[in-house]
């Protein structure tokens, strides 16, 4: 398993349009997207901070993810737009957080 986890930064003013795009390319809408769950939320609208949180069954999956068009295209129109840090970590013994 594939854990993506960190931040984005874009001017306020972005914000909307922003939310709009990450919509267009959610893959947990995508049947056999091997995308568990993706969530990008708001930690202080105020700067347009963005929290991010992914899961993915493997890197073959996220991989497929990252080149399709629509996700592409979102990261030419976005990459100049965004600062922060957003890393990758391999998960190898998931487990309830209460067990």
């Amino acid at each position: 398993m594939i854990i993506v986890l960190g931040h984005i930064e874009i001017a306020p003013a972005d914000r909307d349009e922003f939310l709009r795009d990450i919509k267009e390319i959610n893959p947990a809408n995508k049947t056999g997207s091997g995308c568990l769950s993706y969530a990008i939320t708001i930690a202080d609208p105020e700067v347009a901070r963005m929290q991010v949180a992914e899961r993915w069954q493997d890197q073959q999956s996220l991989s497929a993810h990252l080149a399709r068009q629509e996700t592409l295209a979102f990261i030419d129109k976005w990459s100049g737009r965004m600062q922060g840090e957003v890393l990758k970590y391999d998960a190898t013994n998931e487990r309830p957080l209460m067990a």
